[in-house]
């Protein structure tokens, strides 16, 4: 949003007890495994959306902008109403905050994978074959042991999840205008990071020599011989959810980068959860106290990552399996939608625009009979940015006053 659109939004605020819960399935949005074929969603049996569908407002959201492919961050920010060009936060801060770590301002952070490379230092695997969290905390034990801070500077590694940790360096004069070492791709060398500006030539050349050490302690590792560095990043703190929409927001996510945006933004997050009922248990305690809830749901995307697409059907056939609990909460306005498209025939985050389902009394229905991407192209809200959809739910919780006389 604007700048002008923004104080208008915040200027038409009135506070009501009404609630919006905001279902994220992340990466949801997909592509024919072949011309002509279906799409994961299409494909997927959804009773229960599908129902919903006839009588909601459907639409298309572009997190970014045309031809964008954007990261999980900007395109959740987007989903908040954060301009994702100008809150370009990145991934480090994200997973510090997603996990509790103490975060300073003298601190510069690095989401890193354990990835796994061959005799010739190509990379085989950039997720070490998705290592369950106990070993990646056997791992981060061993870089602990044996790489040491750089003088005049402490250095930390932290468990996050699966294959990801965080790497935390403190000390005066860190930028975190560093380029990424992940090539985002197999059968190549990691990159060395590199300054993006002259004042991160020092910050770049402590990196290196920390991913040389840690790479070192790693050695005779079958899996996870190596780190791959993405988003560093120093922390800023953003204006609230409650300062510029006037909400109470509540979150439940699982994994740890999700539940550093929402806290971000200003959102009380639920103690972690390990399971789809737990998740509904956390919502189910807070629904009557607050007035904004963001459920995360990680599957879709991590099977369009894996490129496992009956794996993705199946995660959207779970998705639909908790629409009926959340129904029975209640909320005044349910939306359903994505992040980001994540394609089982691209194994990556993709730049096309994602479904958007919106359930009120207020909504103005549409011609489809199902949640696809196609019926939603097709759907009354059309095809807009993602930063529009905060208002739009503010409308239609009938939290937003009239414009002018």
């Amino acid at each position: 949003m604007s700048g002008d659109y923004a104080g208008l939004i915040k200027d038409l605020l009135e506070k009501t007890q009404s609630r919006i819960l905001l279902v994220v399935a992340d990466g949801l949005g997909g592509l024919p495994m072949k011309p002509g074929g279906p799409t994961e969603l299409e494909a997927a049996r959804t009773p229960h959306l599908d129902a919903l569908a006839p009588s909601s407002s459907l639409g298309l959201l572009e997190p970014v902008g045309p031809g964008v492919t954007p990261g999980s961050g900007p395109a959740h920010l987007a989903l908040f109403g954060y301009d994702p060009v100008r809150y370009n936060i990145g991934r480090g801060v994200l997973e510090g905050l997603g996990i509790d770590f103490p975060l300073t301002g003298r601190d510069l952070a690095a989401r890193f994978n354990f990835a796994t490379m061959d005799g010739r230092g190509d990379l085989v695997d950039r997720r070490a074959g998705r290592p369950s969290t106990e070993e990646n905390r056997r791992l981060v034990r061993k870089l602990r042991d044996a790489v040491q801070a750089p003088p005049g500077f402490e250095l930390f590694f932290e468990t996050v999840k699966e294959h990801r940790g965080l790497l935390v360096l403190r000390g005066d004069g860190l930028s975190g205008a560093v380029h990424d070492t992940d090539p985002q791709e197999l059968g190549v060398p990691a990159l060395p990071a590199r300054a993006l500006e002259p004042a991160a030539e020092k910050t770049a050349e402590i990196v290196n020599g920390v991913v040389a050490r840690a790479v070192e302690a790693l050695r005779g590792e079958k899996r996870g011989n190596t780190i791959l560095l993405r988003g560093f990043s120093k922390h800023e703190p953003l204006p609230t959810m409650a300062d510029r929409y006037g909400v109470d927001a509540f979150a439940v996510a699982q994994y740890p980068m999700y539940r550093g945006l929402a806290r971000l933004v200003g959102m009380t997050v639920a103690p972690h959860t390990a399971s789809a009922a737990e998740d509904l248990d956390a919502l189910g305690r807070e629904f009557g106290a607050r007035t904004f809830f963001y459920l995360h749901f990680k599957k879709t995307d991590s099977r369009g990552e894996d490129g496992d697409f009956a794996a993705k059907v199946k995660a959207v056939e779970e998705l639909d399996g908790i629409i009926p609990p959340l129904l029975a909460l209640k909320p005044d306005v349910l939306a359903v939608t994505a992040d980001h498209s994540t394609p089982c025939r691209l194994a990556m985050h993709s730049w096309h625009p994602v479904p958007l389902l919106i359930h009120s009394p207020y909504c103005r229905s549409s011609a489809g009979t199902r949640f696809t991407e196609r019926d939603c192209a097709a759907g009354a809200l059309g095809l807009r940015p993602s930063t529009s959809l905060m208002p739009i739910l503010l409308a239609h919780a009938r939290k937003l006053l009239k414009f002018g006389a």
